[in-house]
């Protein structure tokens, strides 16, 4: 008996050592990618291990996931200054960014993790049409304010508090994971008539030799509330 208790012992060793290796010898694959170079964030996609639910899959041209409630009436346009993802633990401060000097749209500064980005160039969360809200998955030594962005789910909501003391509050319709290869323009920035909320991150496999990952994951979720404060 002492034998086999030993023997399974050494096999258990071995198994936590193999494993090791396998993520070492490649961490990108395994959220563990050292932040070198961040993108410049124009959608792709996340990990194997994806959320339980069916992501959303369409051609780019397909409209935006809707939730299985009715919109709320847009609001006034107002500057949103936090974001807040109860599931995830997201609690946030949002700044305005514009475009980069490549014409890809600015990311928060990447030694400022827990902040997230608003394309001011479209509508304010509330407004009619699509706000467009990214922020960082990691950086060189952290998981940063949308590391956790692929856990979310269909129904959960997203609270954005504006500057006018509104809190217009956005329900998850869907998640697409999209190849920055085919990134769904038309989906995440075309018009619509209701107002929507376009999250976005990286996701994917990192790619060493590029210094980025290979996909983005994008969140669309419609307003159906608001109240102040």
């Amino acid at each position: 008996m002492k034998g086999a208790l030993i023997l399974a012992a050494v096999a258990g060793v071995v198994a936590v050592v193999a494993g090791l290796l396998i993520v070492i010898k490649s961490p990108g694959e395994y959220g563990l990618g050292d932040g070198d170079g961040r993108d410049q964030l124009q959608l792709a996609a996340q990990p194997s291990g994806m959320p339980q639910q069916a992501l959303f899959k369409a051609a780019p041209t397909a409209p935006p996931p809707l939730p299985a409630l009715v919109p709320a009436p847009p609001l006034m346009p107002s500057t949103p200054k936090r974001i807040v993802i109860k599931r995830l633990g997201v609690n946030a401060p949002i700044e305005s960014i514009g475009l980069a000097k490549d014409g890809a749209i600015e990311v928060p500064p990447v030694d400022k993790a827990n902040l997230a980005g608003w394309y001011r160039e479209m509508s304010t969360p509330g407004e009619a049409g699509p706000a467009i809200i990214l922020g960082h998955k990691d950086t060189r030594t952290t998981t940063a304010v949308f590391g956790r962005l692929w856990e979310i789910r269909n129904g959960d909501t997203i609270e954005v508090k504006r500057q006018d003391g509104l809190t217009a509050v956005f329900t998850v319709g869907g998640v697409e994971q999209a190849s920055k290869k085919t990134f769904p323009t038309q989906r995440v920035y075309g018009n619509q008539t209701n107002a929507q909320l376009h999250l976005i991150t990286c996701g994917g496999t990192y790619d060493r030799t590029i210094g980025h990952y290979k996909d983005n994951i994008i969140v669309y979720a419609t307003m159906t509330s608001s109240y102040r404060g």
